[in-house]
């Protein structure tokens, strides 16, 4: 497979499932995976298709969450992170593997708010306990169907 193809591939999964799985260290180096909201899902968040689109970072993705959650304590303690989205019945998964940073910038963090999410964040996207984190991948790392890739992106 070429490295377009898994590029590719890996956006198309990106873009059509309906979670992703965010795998953070805690401090003993236990892995802990969660299910996170898939902000890159087309149909589920349609108002971020031109967001992503005008960043300009193909795999780059994002996730939000509460900044006094555990998993933001063990980020800052060990940035390194995977996130895997997959299709089990279609015998497809991708994991980007990379480093993660809370965003401070404050037009990404307008720009990704959904009003749904008040009842999380009930000062919307000035609450300070709303968290954007961003995902840049150095590797990926996936299969479809029989076939296993794997790319450094650095």
């Amino acid at each position: 497979m070429q490295p377009e193809q898994m590029i590719q591939l890996s956006l198309d999964l990106m873009q059509n499932t309906e979670s992703v799985y965010l795998t953070t260290v805690d401090v003993t180096g236990m892995p802990n995976t969660r299910a996170m909201l898939n902000l890159r899902n087309t149909g589920s968040y349609p108002n971020l298709e031109n967001f992503f689109f005008e960043y300009n970072k193909p795999l780059i993705t994002f996730f939000t969450t509460n900044t006094s959650s555990g998993k933001v304590a063990q980020m800052k303690l060990n940035p390194l992170v995977c996130a895997y989205y997959c299709k089990p019945k279609e015998f497809q998964g991708v994991m980007l593997g990379g480093k993660i940073d809370i965003v401070t910038e404050k037009n990404i963090k307008k720009k990704l708010w959904q009003d749904g999410w008040k009842i999380y964040y009930p000062e919307g996207k000035d609450d300070p306990d709303y968290a954007v984190l961003r995902l840049t991948p150095i590797v990926i790392k996936g299969w479809a169907q029989m076939n296993r890739f794997e790319l450094n992106l650095e």
